[in-house]
């Protein structure tokens, strides 16, 4: 009887192993090589209106990417969304400089809006790429489309209010500066969503 559950006991544990190696190579736990990785995110980039930036900011992030053209996806909207942030923390400090004209400090406020409307829709974007299931991806990526769409033309629009109003000086010329890269960032976003989306179709 002991012979009988010692070899039961031996047999099961070969199949857990089995099982774990199968799983291993059939699914994610497989190594990427990194030059794969790097590769797939540089030919990603190359689609983009802006492929330097894009592989500056999304290279670093190769091991959690790997070669997945959904967590492309993501990481470009997550480095868009931490730009907009710390874009927004710079108008908000320039707002209290002393000796700003009223014109500069209702730019700044103009700017703080849009730049709140920015966030929001790329974390609604984010957040939905999080969700995307093969039975809704469709709708699911057009909505997407809809909100970093409507995120860049916040930023344009908010970088216009700079140039509009002719607000110069160096900290002034730091946030307008910022406001690009920000603007180029979601720019390169939505073109993987794009990309994203015509693969899906």
């Amino acid at each position: 009887m002991a012979a009988t559950f010692s070899n039961l006991s031996l047999q099961f544990l070969v199949i857990l192993l089995s099982l774990n190696s199968l799983i291993d190579i059939s699914l994610g736990g497989r190594q990427i090589d990194p030059k794969s990785s790097t590769q797939f995110i540089k030919t990603s980039c190359s689609s983009t209106r802006y492929p330097d930036l894009c592989c500056a900011t999304l290279l670093s992030q190769a091991s959690t990417i790997q070669t997945s053209p959904r967590l492309m996806v993501h990481a470009a909207l997550n480095v868009a969304l931490g730009n907009a942030k710390s874009t927004t923390a710079s108008v908000v400090k320039l707002s209290k400089t002393h000796g700003l004209q009223p014109k500069e400090t209702n730019a700044m406020q103009d700017c703080l809006e849009v730049l709140s409307d920015t966030e929001e829709e790329l974390r609604k974007s984010i957040s939905e790429m999080d969700k995307i299931e093969s039975a809704n991806a469709g709708l699911t990526v057009n909505d997407i489309q809809t909100w970093v769409s409507a995120a860049l033309t916040d930023e344009t629009t908010c970088s216009d209010v700079f140039e509009v109003e002719h607000i110069s000086g160096g900290a002034k010329t730091s946030v307008r500066s910022q406001l690009l890269t920000v603007a180029h960032l979601t720019s390169n976003a939505l073109a993987l969503v794009n990309d994203y989306a015509s693969n899906l179709a």
